[in-house]
């Protein structure tokens, strides 16, 4: 059975030559290439190798990228879970990935608002969203509660700590850069 990727080299080919409105002849005088061997390559009725391809490229101006098209890989991410003294941790991104992101979820912690924080500090910059429930975060001396649609984003150099407070458990998306660079959102605006 074919490779659908290379059967997909002569057409390409066809199209990047008729936008550089060249005929078979023309093409076939500058890469020495007959102009039969071309139209076959082109149908999809001779297979496409280097020698001939090359040469092409390079008459089209093109680079070989140009030619063999990018085929994506599966952007589905296998997720991962752990659990760590009763919370739950779940990777939404590539173990490989620069910045790493999770979806937590902190058991309820009816005496959250009182307990005594435990910091820590490492290098990085994480940002963190409230999906549902309320996060006490603490960072050095400042302390802060965050409700569901609420976010923060600090350097974790800064010793920092963070606990559900109250009844409900809390829920989080968690984005750190190990690398210690800010994350920025880009969104489109909402259509009015």
């Amino acid at each position: 059975m074919p490779d659908p990727v290379v059967s997909l080299i002569g057409p390409r080919l066809k199209s990047w030559r008729e936008k550089r409105s060249m005929t078979l002849a023309e093409l076939s005088e500058t890469t020495g290439i007959s102009s039969s061997t071309l139209s076959r390559l082109e149908a999809g009725k001779r297979a496409p190798n280097l020698e001939l391809v090359v040469p092409i490229a390079r008459a089209l101006r093109l680079e070989l990228d140009d030619i063999v098209p990018r085929v994506a890989p599966d952007p589905r991410v296998k997720r991962v879970t752990k659990k760590m003294g009763g919370a739950t941790y779940e990777s939404l991104s590539p173990e490989s990935s620069p910045v790493q992101t999770y979806k937590m979820a902190l058991p309820a912690n009816p005496g959250g608002a009182t307990e005594v924080p435990h910091p820590q500090v490492h290098d990085g910059q994480e940002w963190v969203y409230v999906l549902s429930g309320r996060l006490r975060l603490v960072l050095g001396e400042q302390e802060v509660t965050l409700g569901a649609g609420e976010a923060a984003e600090f350097d974790t150099r800064v010793p920092h700590w963070h606990t559900a407070v109250g009844n409900q458990p809390v829920e989080l998306l968690s984005i750190f850069s190990k690398e210690g660079k800010r994350i920025h959102m880009r969104a489109r605006p909402a259509g009015r």
